[in-house]
């Protein structure tokens, strides 16, 4: 099992900045891919980003390339999103999600463990 939460969520105006971070425990951190979903009201969830187990390939969301940036360090067992010029399109529950092994998928599938989410909300 492998147990993953989140925070840094909250408000924050259009154009700011906040950074989440996702903790995890039970399981070697540095065996997992990580990535980052969201979910927006009335939304399905949608891919943000993602990190490979081995740390050296990141993918993004087209929503967030050039915008979030996405980084692990593994001897904290921690994933953060740094997310940059944020628009009120991006509010969200945004959760972190660990796949054994996985290179950074951008589907839902391959991702065994899900955090509870943080609710990132942008006003205009």
């Amino acid at each position: 099992q492998v147990q993953l939460v989140e925070s840094g969520g909250g408000l924050v105006q259009a154009g700011g900045s906040l950074r989440l971070s996702c903790a995890a425990s039970g399981r070697t951190f540095s065996n997992y891919a990580m990535a980052w979903f969201r979910q927006a009201p009335g939304k399905e969830r949608e891919f943000v980003a993602a990190i490979g187990w081995g740390g050296g390939n990141t993918y993004y969301g087209d929503s967030a390339k050039g915008r979030f940036t996405i980084s692990r360090d593994n001897a904290k067992n921690t994933v953060t999103l740094q997310m940059n010029s944020l628009k009120p399109e991006d509010t969200a529950v945004y959760y972190c999600a660990a796949d054994y092994l996985g290179y950074g998928a951008r589907a839902e599938l391959p991702y065994d463990y899900w955090g509870q989410g943080t609710q990132v909300t942008v006003s205009s």
